[in-house]
């Protein structure tokens, strides 16, 4: 299984045991450790994942981090789990500020199985800094999120490039938070700057106003515009199924993952019990991935909605209507192999 999937698969397991998820041995148990096996550590050698891993800091003796993770034979991470139900605060993560300074670790990982926030010393060399540089929702990521977190599987695991990937993450983290402040509010400079170029004459106070008034609303406007893009282009899809079955003209916006290739494969190996397997072909589009019977798109043996980690579907038709049925991920496949195959067998009997 590709990484994508099993970070999708720990998703599905958080949301299924969330409830019982009550103390910090429980979300070590059921989503640390996962997690950790996930990015490709050996969470069962003790030379690669140190668990109570415990360094002495001046007179503090016997003080203990949940995990250490070793590449290379070094200490290179430093782990500390909380419950569940923990709101992660920089309170929590005392132990890893003074193993941090104490240790060759250049990352640290503070965790409530939920929420991973990863640290590092881009302010001040050898002390961590009060911040994340990176943090990782379990409940709620996106594609970007995935490939940033990438960066943290011990067969890419690079401290120097991570340490680089570090500054570039926070600044952009720290402009982001001050668009925000802009869009919520814009400063007397922000305004400035655009009445500049608009505006002949003195800026007055009333003509400040007037201009910051205009730009909050007009950035309200984009937003809701955006939004508004999305769900027509969303509503029109589902109105014309056929016609959003062929690819993207260019061809280049498309990327078949893993993701669904693996779910090719499983829908292919349920259809071959009544088809031969190469009459069954892949063809991706924007929005989705069609599975076809002979390569016609007026043939849909069912889609494969995996664009967005944290909500997919598989598309099983009856006719022309779509049935999207929640999926954790492509294994899930398998529990609609009934539908799939009364599928084939309605296109094949030309209903």
């Amino acid at each position: 299984m590709d990484f994508d999937a099993n970070i999708a698969e720990l998703q599905s397991r958080l949301r299924q045991h969330r409830e019982i998820l009550e103390t910090e041995e429980a979300a070590k148990t059921t989503l640390v450790l996962p997690f950790l096996r996930a990015l490709g550590f050996d969470v069962f050698n003790p030379a690669e994942v140190k668990p109570e891993f415990t360094c002495d800091v001046g007179t503090r003796k016997g003080e203990k981090v949940d995990y250490a993770l070793c590449v290379g034979g070094e200490v290179t991470v430093l782990v500390e789990c909380k419950s569940a139900s923990s709101d992660l605060s920089i309170k929590h993560a005392s132990q890893l500020f003074r193993y941090f300074a104490a240790t060759n670790a250049r990352v640290s990982l503070l965790t409530n199985g939920v929420t991973y926030k990863f640290f590092t010393d881009s302010d001040k060399a050898n002390m961590m800094d009060e911040a994340p540089f990176f943090t990782f929702n379990l409940d709620d990521y996106r594609k970007s999120d995935i490939r940033n977190l990438a960066a943290f599987q011990k067969s890419e695991f690079d401290v120097d490039r991570i340490v680089a990937q570090a500054g570039t993450l926070k600044l952009q983290s720290q402009v982001l938070a001050e668009l925000k402040k802009e869009f919520a509010e814009p400063s007397e400079e922000f305004v400035r700057v655009i009445a500049a170029r608009l505006h002949d004459g003195m800026l007055t106070k009333p003509v400040r106003d007037k201009y910051q008034a205009a730009i909050t609303q007009a950035i309200g406007a984009l937003i809701r515009q955006g939004i508004d893009e999305r769900l027509q282009n969303a509503m029109k899809r589902n109105d014309e199924p056929e016609p959003s079955d062929e690819p993207a003209p260019d061809g280049n916006s498309i990327e078949t993952t893993q993701v669904e290739i693996d779910g090719f494969n499983i829908i292919r190996a349920i259809c071959a019990k009544v088809v031969t397997p190469d009459r069954i072909v892949i063809r991706d589009a924007k929005s989705y991935c069609a599975v076809l019977l002979d390569d016609n798109n007026r043939r849909t043996i069912a889609r494969m909605h995996f664009n967005s980690p944290t909500a997919r579907y598989l598309g099983v038709f009856t006719g022309k209507d779509e049935e999207r049925r929640p999926v954790s991920g492509p294994v899930d496949i398998y529990q609609h192999a009934d539908a799939l195959l009364a599928r084939i067998n309605e296109l094949e009997s030309g209903s």
